[in-house]
């Protein structure tokens, strides 16, 4: 458990004035002019994140929504959500919470054992554990139930082989949930296990894909003679549709920012801040006109209107209120959000967006193209 342990016994005022005194007296500041490394394909930018979550956790500040006996602190989303707004301008270790804490410790959280929670949440929350999710393959497209990776008994052991691919940032991990067929005698969502398993056993092959823009965060597996115990299995055997529905649940709510997993505010969450907007605009020599003006505030009220139902879905599914599919809905309007988000950067930046521009213009452009991301990923 962190150090500094908060508990309910402080309001969430009192909680935020503690969290701005720390920040000021432990985290850097952000300076604009020398951005920190954040870029998920640079090794060094992941090495950076678990140090200041380990700042983060000695402090008292790491995962604040996980429960006490796994490293956390217990305690609801108003907190995090205050801590978010005072970490606002100092460097965060952002790029952990996608997938690490936000998806894969949330689904150990609730379906892990309890030494997988306790061993697995709380390195993570000490910045010496990154987890990722193995879950495509190259043969099998969007049918995740049609996998053909496989598991196979040997003794007391499991013997994976098989490959998986478009992993997001595994190279930099410790963990994977792994997703493979234990039976192929029944239909194919039954026959299916999760396991947790160390990146950099025997008999896996890790390769960076490179992409047509240089970039190289996402990975491919190979499996030959992987061996894992029982231990490493999530859930039940057999069971691992389960395990792999509530992981997609936790991916939706990550995506659309409704997960009470996340930490901290910034580039990482991708969406651009309204002074941002404001700097595009007078870049482009726009900031004084009335339409551009009124296309900005149509967006920062669209972001209010997310806000309000990101917070009022995921207190209905806390509470039951509402089902667990109901976080589609966030992931949906998040898409929405963000499709005018983009359409409105690239409508201020006009032709300086597409050509000629300057880093931040031709950023505005580059968005653009990848837009439709927001609404498959996930």
């Amino acid at each position: 458990m962190s150090q500094t342990t908060a508990t309910e016994e402080f309001t969430v005022t009192e909680f935020a004035a503690r969290a701005r005194s720390w920040l000021a007296a432990n985290m850097p500041r952000l300076d604009p002019q020398h951005p920190p490394r954040n870029g998920r394909d640079d090794e060094g930018a992941w090495q950076r994140a678990r140090e200041l979550q380990r700042r983060l956790y000695d402090g008292g500040f790491a995962g604040i929504c996980f429960p006490r006996e796994y490293g956390g602190l217990g305690l609801d989303i108003r907190y995090q959500k205050a801590f978010d707004i005072e970490s606002d301008g100092y460097e965060m270790p952002l790029i952990l919470n996608v997938p690490t804490f936000t998806i894969c410790c949330a689904t150990l959280l609730d379906t892990g054992s309890e030494e997988q929670k306790r061993r697995h949440i709380h390195a993570a929350l000490r910045g010496e554990e990154v987890l990722v999710q193995l879950l495509s393959e190259p043969s099998g497209g969007s049918d995740l139930a049609g996998l053909i990776t496989r598991a196979d008994r040997d003794g007391d052991s499991w013997v994976i082989s098989g490959a998986k691919t478009w992993s997001t940032s595994a190279f930099a991990a410790d963990y994977g949930l792994l997703l493979a067929r234990t039976d192929s005698t029944v239909p194919k969502h039954d026959g299916l296990t999760m396991f947790l398993m160390p990146i950099d056993a025997p008999g896996v092959t890790l390769r960076r894909i490179e992409q047509v823009d240089g970039t190289n965060e996402f990975c491919e597996e190979f499996f030959d003679g992987l061996r894992l115990g029982d231990d490493a299995v999530v859930g039940e055997v057999n069971k691992g549709w389960d395990v792999a529905s509530r992981l997609l649940f936790h991916e939706r709510r990550a995506v659309g920012q409704g997960s009470e997993f996340a930490s901290g505010r910034g580039p990482e969450r991708t969406e651009m801040a309204a002074g941002d907007f404001l700097v595009l605009a007078a870049d482009a020599g726009t900031v004084d006109d009335p339409l551009i003006q009124d296309k900005i505030g149509r967006v920062l009220a669209r972001r209010m209107v997310r806000d309000c139902l990101v917070d009022y879905v995921g207190r209905a599914m806390r509470t039951g209120a509402l089902p667990p599919a109901a976080g589609s809905l966030i992931r949906l309007f998040h898409s929405d959000v963000t499709f005018l988000e983009v359409d409105t950067a690239t409508e201020v930046a006009g032709p300086l967006g597409v050509v000629d521009g300057d880093a931040q213009l031709l950023r505005v452009g580059k968005r653009y193209l990848s837009r439709q991301t927001v609404a498959l990923g996930g």
